[in-house]
């Protein structure tokens, strides 16, 4: 233990990053922690909920092999048995016909319409011939279509990218594809196909998946972190925070306002959010940022269905305009519980704006979209759906239009001038990382820390390798 008094710091969100730095700042004695959090319950996006008697998530969530390997202990000690290793058994709607992901050589030979084959052989053959320089202002599409050529853009990578972020390709960052797309290449593409890339062949084509739903990661998080010393605090709207020698966050919790003293304020809320709260308020220049970046909103449409099981894939991919939404994820195919019988509920991700017309639709009207798009697919729904829910995510994924990094620097410049406050997380530094990449985060800044002291050089190091994650899927 240092010999420094130990220092308090209040840590705002309860997803990944802000749980897994709270448990390591309390199991390392580190400091004396409190976590707040606005909604009812621990996991953000990351989190689940119970429907019909089975565990669901905020969309399609998995625990990837590439964690770091001390998050991944530390998660096997957490949930013991209840962390399964499972197969990966989805399909992609393509031109019509269903191919198996993760891609399956034979599957592909037999399933894929020979109009795409003859095109991605086309593209392959043009890019073995010389000529051609860089993009001298490069875009997502031109990465995207220099690495993988036009068919493949043209027929999954395009179209799903304007259904995702709503934006045309032509108008995205090439970070959005550097950072979201992990075969930028033919030849990686083919590598990963046939199980020549390393650990492809295990890492590719299993995942870890806790036995309750994604959420009992957090959950087992939290308790871990409380059992050390940590608080929570649920229902946690933060209202404003006054920086100065020490930290004062103001909030409100059921319906009374609290105020909460700290020396440092870590932060794993969207930054944007971040930066209206602060109190001696930012500059223009910087709410103009805040302003000027976007994050692509989410409805999720849970459908409950009196039936054991709907299929037998764990999830659907939909990269066709005509369909509205982007991925369909049966719950209980991630798992082994098979529970409860004669119950299986869908989950549709349809991305949209907050307070756009798709935002603003009923339940009624979004189960009777989600069933079109089904049917659309030769999923027709044949049993009675007994129970159609929605939940709403309003910062589901940063959408990095070209120039955005311009806008997001000007905000990260002013976090970091900020005394005793930190940022970090998927919402906190603008990422699409998945959850081990959040937890790496974490478990990064808390080594930052010592004697009282947090190491800005050496997290400064950290934050380049962040700029290296790139999202599994």
């Amino acid at each position: 233990m240092s010999e420094s008094p130990r220092m308090k710091i209040a840590i705002l969100g309860a997803g990944p990053a802000g749980l897994g730095a709270a448990w390591q700042l309390a199991k390392q004695d580190k400091a004396e922690v409190v976590v707040l959090e606005q909604q009812s319950a621990v996991g953000g996006n990351a989190g689940s909920f119970e429907l019909a008697g089975v565990h669901v998530d905020f969309g399609s969530h998995r625990l990837h092999p590439s964690c770091e390997l001390q998050i991944m202990a530390d998660i096997q000690g957490l949930l013991g048995d209840d962390l399964l290793i499972r197969p990966r058994h989805g399909r992609i709607r393509l031109r019509g016909k269903w191919i198996h992901f993760p891609l399956k050589a034979m599957d592909l030979l037999t399933h894929l319409p020979w109009s795409f084959r003859f095109g991605v052989a086309r593209d392959a053959l043009m890019k073995a011939v010389p000529g051609g320089g860089g993009d001298a202002d490069p875009t997502f599409a031109s990465v995207l279509q220099a690495g993988l050529g036009a068919t493949i853009c043209k027929d999954f990578y395009f179209p799903y990218a304007r259904k995702i972020w709503g934006a045309e390709p032509e108008e995205l960052s090439p970070i959005q594809a550097q950072r979201r797309v992990a075969a930028g290449s033919l030849m990686k593409m083919v590598r990963k196909v046939l199980g020549l890339k390393t650990g492809t062949s295990s890492t590719g084509r299993h995942f870890y998946y806790p036995r309750y739903g994604y959420g009992q990661i957090s959950t087992a998080i939290s308790d871990a972190m409380q059992a050390t010393g940590a608080e929570l605090r649920l229902g946690a709207r933060v209202t404003r925070i006054v920086t100065g020698d020490r930290q004062r966050v103001e909030l409100e919790r059921d319906g009374e306002a609290e105020t909460i003293e700290a020396d440092a304020v870590w932060s794993t809320i969207p930054l944007a959010v971040l930066a209206r709260l602060v109190d001696p308020p930012a500059p223009e220049a910087v709410l103009d940022a805040a302003g000027s970046i976007e994050s692509r909103a989410m409805i999720l449409i849970y459908l409950v269905l009196d039936t054991d099981q709907f299929s037998e894939f764990d999830a659907h991919y939909f990269p066709d305009s005509e369909i509205g939404i982007t991925r369909m994820s049966e719950q209980k195919n991630y798992s082994d519980r098979g529970q409860p019988a004669g119950t299986t509920v869908l989950c549709g991700e349809l991305p949209c704006q907050v307070d756009d017309a798709t935002w603003r639709m009923d339940d009624a009207s979004l189960g009777d979209l989600m069933l079109d798009a089904l049917a659309r697919c030769e999923l027709r729904v044949g049993c009675a759906v007994r129970e159609v829910v929605t939940r709403r995510l309003a910062h589901a994924y940063p959408i990095y239009r070209r120039g955005y990094e311009w806008h997001f620097a000007t905000l990260d410049a002013w976090a970091e001038a900020v005394g005793g406050v930190l940022t970090f997380g998927r919402q906190g530094l603008f990422a699409h990382d998945n959850t081990h990449h959040a937890l790496a985060m974490a478990y990064a800044a808390v080594e930052c820390l010592d004697g009282g002291a947090f190491d800005a050089d050496r997290w400064a190091d950290y934050r380049r390798q962040f700029e290296s994650h790139v999202v599994e899927d």
